[in-house]
């Protein structure tokens, strides 16, 4: 390590790091970027959107006293320069594994993790509580928030700019730009404008101007709209977020920690909310990454020698099949519209995407207006079909209930994700949708068991003029043969084999670990299919004929499909030992699918061991 890396070796916290002088930074930054790229091609993880922070990060740590001065990430993306920095290096070949480094920020990790964070667009919220609480206390402690140019498209993110601005806190907002989607503006003439603008000099004669003009209202509005046009003719997006009440500097090279280092040691020294405009290249530095920013945003283990990944030659995933019934349902009516929150690789939409550019939709970071955008296009008589990973619904629940539901619109849900998701974590598992959807009246809530059910509920939902939801798991499908597609009978289970004493009733992708228990033990195994509306004719015959009903899901217990199960038991008054297999209490941490389904007992072994204790076995 150290021959390798000599200066990262030494650098076991942001103190070390604050040691270095000043022409060392560029070397440690190269170290650092070669670093982050062997220990993610050995691990796998998130590689593209830290090669892009590398000097950033560098540079906020350098100027700033962290932990005292609070660092807010916005997503963890980004955030892995950040891990090695912090006194975590040794340790960057446990993340993403059971008992290993979180994937994300951390606050049970780590005293420079300021804010636990999976999901975007959060930081500015969070960092401008926690400038708030510092200015009220005297702490003199300064909060600076990093977020991308995708998480800044979220209303959340706006809403908190909007009052940031109104409340004028000492807090600076760092927009890392690595898209080329908001200004290209980089060179000499911001140099030189982002020293001025952050300079002693200026910021004196800044303060001072306001406090001579202040009694003249005219004059002041005067020099603040003149400075506001100097400032938009260098970057026009940087009026608007004047107009929002921050200080705006920028756009500057995200990648040349010299500028980085003297721009905010300037900042540091100046008050009210502030914001930094830098522009990065997400890979930089490894040239496969720059040129597939995306294919090389989250990546398995791969030899980087190389400069490309392994192929993928199992079954397809789930995302790519719902992809492909999209498709062949827009060859046939261009009234169905696809829309997606910023997913379109992971919800499997790019074949679509192409060949159906006029019905796709990237609405961006925006769950909420992804939901209520579909409810237009349902109003207008078109058919909506909105893409979104479980654990991003959750960001859209009033929308579900108000918009959809109440208004009983056909809104079909892909509800990519849903269960175990693994190595994301507490964050990313895609527990809790069939409870906060099965309460919701309207909602129709399908659960397949494998692709070729997944094809037949997604028509069915398309052939329904109501709220329909198609929840799928994360992953490799199970390779079973496609059949042509029909409607199926709303509410109907299928009883896969008939056994004696026990009925399992299974809800979705663990139909298999179930159906080992039952042929093993001779048990009778259905296929639910449906959590709403239950096949209720079905449980009651179940009842009278079986000792025990067990069901399972990969949903949380409490509210989810053996709930419902359980209440429909209650309201006929036949009551019958049931056991509920599903997700415990608590927030599932990272691990493989595997693993989980094996710690929770959610595999075979684990399912005919809860029935094996009710029997007394």
């Amino acid at each position: 390590m150290q021959k390798t890396y000599p200066l990262l070796s030494q650098i076991n916290s942001p103190d070390d790091l604050r040691l270095l002088p000043k022409e060392k930074l560029q070397q440690l930054c190269d170290e650092l970027r070669a670093y982050l790229l062997e220990s993610v091609s050995q691990t796998s993880g998130h590689l593209a959107s830290g090669l892009g922070t590398v000097e950033l990060t560098v540079a906020l740590h350098y100027v700033y006293q962290t932990p005292f001065d609070q660092l807010i990430w916005d997503v963890g993306h980004q955030a892995y320069p950040h891990k090695i920095l912090t006194g975590r290096r040794e340790q960057m070949c446990t993340i993403r594994q059971k008992n290993g480094l979180h994937p994300f920020p951390w606050r049970e990790e780590s005293p420079y993790d300021v804010l636990s964070v999976g999901h975007s667009s959060t930081s500015i919220s969070a960092g401008l509580g926690i400038a708030i609480a510092a200015e009220k206390e005297n702490a003199n402690r300064k909060t600076i928030c990093v977020i991308g140019d995708g998480a800044i498209t979220a209303g959340m993110a706006f809403e908190a700019l909007n009052h940031a601005g109104s409340i004028h806190p000492d807090m600076l907002v760092i927009l890392n730009d690595n898209e080329m989607s908001i200004s290209e503006n980089v060179g000499a003439l911001n140099y030189h404008l982002a020293r001025l603008f952050t300079g002693s000099l200026y910021g004196t004669l800044r303060e001072s101007g306001k406090k001579l003009l202040s009694g003249v209202p005219p004059i002041k509005e005067f020099v603040k709209k003149t400075e506001e046009h100097v400032k938009g003719f260098v970057s026009p997006v940087g009026t608007m977020f004047e107009s929002l009440g921050f200080n705006y500097i920028g756009p500057i090279d995200g990648h040349d920690i010299d500028e980085l280092v003297s721009t905010l040691s300037n900042m540091r020294n100046m008050s009210g909310p502030l914001f930094l405009h830098i522009k990065t290249k997400k890979g930089k530095g490894y040239t496969p990454a720059e040129e597939d920013p995306i294919g090389f945003h989250g990546v398995p283990k791969f030899d980087p020698t190389l400069g490309k990944l392994p192929q993928n030659k199992s079954a397809p995933t789930y995302s790519s099949i719902f992809g492909d019934w999209l498709c062949e349902i827009a060859e046939k009516d261009p009234k169905i519209m696809g829309i997606t929150p910023a997913m379109r690789e992971g919800s499997g939409m790019v074949e679509f995407s192409k060949r159906f550019p006029e019905q796709y939709f990237d609405v961006a970071i925006a769950e909420q207006h992804a939901v209520t955008f579909g409810v237009g296009l349902a109003i207008a008589g078109y058919k909506p079909v909105i893409a979104i990973y479980s654990t991003f619904l959750q960001r859209a629940y009033d929308q579900l209930v108000h918009d959809v539901a109440i208004q009983n619109l056909p809104v079909i849900f892909a509800i990519d994700r849903a269960g175990i998701v693994g190595a994301d974590g507490q964050t990313h598992q895609g527990v809790f949708d069939l409870s906060f959807m099965r309460c919701i009246p309207n909602m129709t809530i399908m659960c397949p068991s494998d692709e070729n059910e997944m094809r037949q509920m997604l028509y069915t939902a398309y052939t329904m003029n109501s709220p329909v939801a198609v929840r799928y798991p994360r992953g490799n499908a199970q390779g079973v043969e496609l059949a042509p597609m029909v409607a199926i009978d709303i509410g109907k289970a299928k009883v896969l084999r008939k056994g004696k004493g026990v009925a399992i009733l299974n809800f979705g992708a663990l139909l298999n670990q179930a159906k080992q228990v039952a042929e093993e033990r001779d048990y009778t195994l259905v296929d639910m299919r449906f959590v709403k509306p239950l096949d209720e004719a079905l449980i009651s015959e179940l009842a009278d004929t079986h000792d025990i009903l067990v069901t399972v899901e990969e949903n949380v217990i409490q509210g989810g499909a053996g709930s419902a199960v359980n209440e429909f038991l209650q309201k006929i008054g036949k009551i019958k030992p049931l056991i509920m297999v599903g997700i415990p209490d608590f927030f599932i941490p990272q691990g493989t699918q595997a693993e989980i389904y094996e710690d929770l007992g959610l595999d075979a072994k684990g399912i005919d061991f809860r029935i094996k204790k009710v029997l007394g076995l």
